[in-house]
């Protein structure tokens, strides 16, 4: 009896956790305008729209440079290029592609050993509402000095305050809130990373 009291008290916890977990995740979005950092990075995902929200943050100047992290292999500078709003200088100038990372703890590797590279202390973080907590505990354990700023892109089909109502939107809320809750874990318990190094932009004039 006392172990099923557990158990009901554990699941009573984690569910609690998860609908805490979706409103943060729903508070990220729409996106407020951030202030100035040293620099911006976006984190790639299923679709280009991160990207694009970094490029044109630094057509803003919220910051000097962008860091694309997680960049496929076989995708070239030019073909990223072509699918991004902005010009073509500024491109070339003042974007760097990281093609190291495989997931998020990659992606913090990357972002770390970029920043400590160019002597930035503030960085503005992009990428989707439902990935940034797990973004952001992860790059906090990679370099915890760095000062971040998040500038979520929205996923629509979560804006919905009864996302737990449909099989897909509740199954990525419950996947990402895991893996959250095993980023956090990590993160407690501590570690050093190893950090790749990036590409970087062609020479230009960094804004």
């Amino acid at each position: 009896m006392k172990f099923l009291t557990f158990v009901a008290i554990i699941v009573v916890i984690w569910l609690v956790g998860l609908f805490a977990f979706a409103d943060r995740v729903r508070s990220y979005t729409p996106a407020a305008e951030p202030a100035r950092a040293d620099a911006i990075v976006a984190l790639t995902g299923p679709s280009a729209e991160r990207v694009n929200a970094a490029i044109r943050l630094l057509e803003q100047d919220k910051g000097q440079r962008v860091l694309i992290s997680g960049v496929n292999r076989e995708v070239r500078r030019q073909e990223l290029r072509a699918l991004t709003p902005g010009s073509n200088k500024l491109f070339n100038c003042c974007v760097d592609l990281g093609f190291e990372a495989e997931d998020t703890i990659g992606n913090a590797q990357e972002i770390a050993a970029w920043s400590e590279a160019k002597g930035y202390d503030s960085l503005i973080v992009v990428t989707s509402d439902y990935h940034m907590p797990r973004a952001l505990t992860e790059i906090r354990a990679a370099a915890p000095d760095l000062e971040l700023t998040p500038y979520a892109v929205e996923t629509p089909s979560l804006d919905n305050s009864r996302w737990w109502r449909a099989a897909v939107t509740a199954r990525r809320m419950t996947l990402e809130y895991m893996k959250y809750l095993a980023a956090l874990g990590r993160a407690l318990v501590g570690g050093e990373y190893e950090r790749p190094a990036t590409e970087a932009a062609p020479a230009g004039k960094a804004g």
